[in-house]
């Protein structure tokens, strides 16, 4: 099924006439087109979770309703959206979402419409899995790991031990799910699970980045640590070792795809040395025996291994500058293509430009200019107003029996206000 369906269409026209214009765009940017939503719509939306009178939770089970279609194309869509305003949003969508107990109930989902459906469905689940999972590391340390400062000064180089021996299991558990998509390079074969796959591909190198820091701190902490901090350290350490791995293998399938060379980071592995010495330095806690190890190959060892992370660091850290420089590029053109747009409107139609009269814009596009009017005047200052009603009035027929109207002030008798203009004398009509 390619285009807008009549489902789609409908629902649009009834949001239309509702005036529901977030709504409107949640359906627009969660069609059953086959291919990921809009740029436009997505920019809307993450504009409304800038704006203070938008209400998020709205917003968000708008997206959540969404997910309740029967369409592996809308489900997955609006993942895909969701996941948009997450990582682009003002962070008030990100805290509604870590603030509710459950997220996406899609863990049965299955679309048995056709053969694409059954295979879409797959990622389906172990997209909004991931997405849970983020929403609940945020909960647990109330920031977003692809979003923490990083180098020297950043939040994981700087955290205590105590915390840290918390903090990064935690990464650990998002960089699991994430990578459980475990998607190949054949199976990405459609524009919708193509923008999910790189969304994933931008978290995983700024997940990564952070962990990778966290193990750096982790390392220049490990031979001051207590014996059961060691050994929290140690089991920390092996399944980054892991991991270090199987993102490796996730930024193949990137490659694989087509995305650029220089948006793929290279990761450095610490050398096999490390691990005999911290393995080493646990046994001594323990009172085992173990080979004697100088102070100073002990430190030369660690220097290594922590200038190959850093190094890893780096190349993360140049990817990430790539790409918002790249970002704010596209919107430095988009800016400039509407300065563009304006100044033609304006050399088409000079009048666009004249402030003398209050603008008032029409259906077609164009600004008629209407006199301002002053209600604070007297009728001596609008003769022709005044003209105009007189004329209306002598077509009516003659009238006896005037009204007595107050002397006092119409506006209530305040002073330096003018009084109202006399109303015309009314009477009854002859017979």
């Amino acid at each position: 099924m390619s285009g807008q369906s009549i489902t789609d269409r409908i629902t649009a026209a009834q949001h239309s006439v509702t005036g529901s214009a977030i709504t409107k765009t949640v359906c627009k940017a969660t069609t059953h087109e086959i291919m990921g939503p809009k740029k436009k719509h997505l920019d809307y939306l993450i504009q409304c979770t800038n704006e203070m009178n938008v209400n998020i939770p709205q917003l968000a089970d708008t997206l959540f309703e969404r997910t309740a279609n029967t369409s592996w194309v809308v489900v997955f869509k609006s993942l895909t959206a969701t996941h948009n305003l997450m990582v682009y949003g003002n962070e008030r969508f990100i805290q509604y979402l870590a603030s509710r107990n459950t997220l996406f109930n899609l863990s049965n989902f299955l679309d048995k419409s056709g053969l694409q459906g059954y295979d879409m469905s797959t990622f389906i689940r172990r997209y909004s899995r991931y997405l849970n999972e983020k929403a609940v590391s945020y909960r647990q340390v109330a920031f977003d790991f692809t979003k923490v400062k990083r180098g020297s000064d950043g939040v994981m180089r700087t955290m205590s031990t105590e915390k840290l021996l918390k903090t990064v299991p935690i990464i650990q558990n998002q960089m699991d799910v994430l990578l459980d998509f475990n998607v190949n390079a054949n199976e990405l074969t459609n524009g919708v699970i193509n923008a999910a796959f790189m969304l994933l591909f931008k978290d995983a190198i700024r997940l990564f980045a952070a962990y990778n820091e966290g193990i750096i701190n982790l390392l220049e902490k490990y031979f001051d640590m207590k014996k059961v901090q060691c050994k929290e350290g140690l089991d920390v350490y092996k399944k980054f070792l892991t991991r270090m791995t199987r993102i490796s293998e996730f930024l193949k399938v990137a490659e694989q795809v087509g995305i650029d060379r220089g948006d793929i980071p290279d990761l450095s592995q610490a050398p096999s040395s490390l691990l005999d010495a911290l393995e080493q330095h646990l046994a001594s806690l323990e009172g085992k025996k173990v080979k004697d190890s100088t102070a100073a190959s002990r430190a030369s060892t660690l220097s290594s291994a922590v200038s190959s992370l850093a190094n890893t660091g780096m190349s993360l850290t140049r990817v990430d500058e790539r790409e918002r420089q790249a970002a704010l590029e596209e919107e430095q053109a988009r800016l400039k293509a509407l300065k563009e747009q304006r100044l033609k409107e304006l050399q088409r139609n000079p009048a666009i430009a004249t402030t003398d009269s209050s603008p008032v814009s029409t259906a077609g596009g164009t600004v008629n200019s209407v006199p301002v009017i002053d209600l604070f005047s007297t009728p001596s200052s609008t003769n022709s107003n005044s003209k105009a009603a007189n004329d209306l009035l002598d077509l009516q027929p003659a009238f006896q029996q005037p009204l007595s109207i107050p002397a006092t002030n119409t506006w209530g008798g305040f002073p330096g206000l003018p009084d109202a203009p006399a109303a015309p004398e009314l009477s009854k009509p002859q017979r």
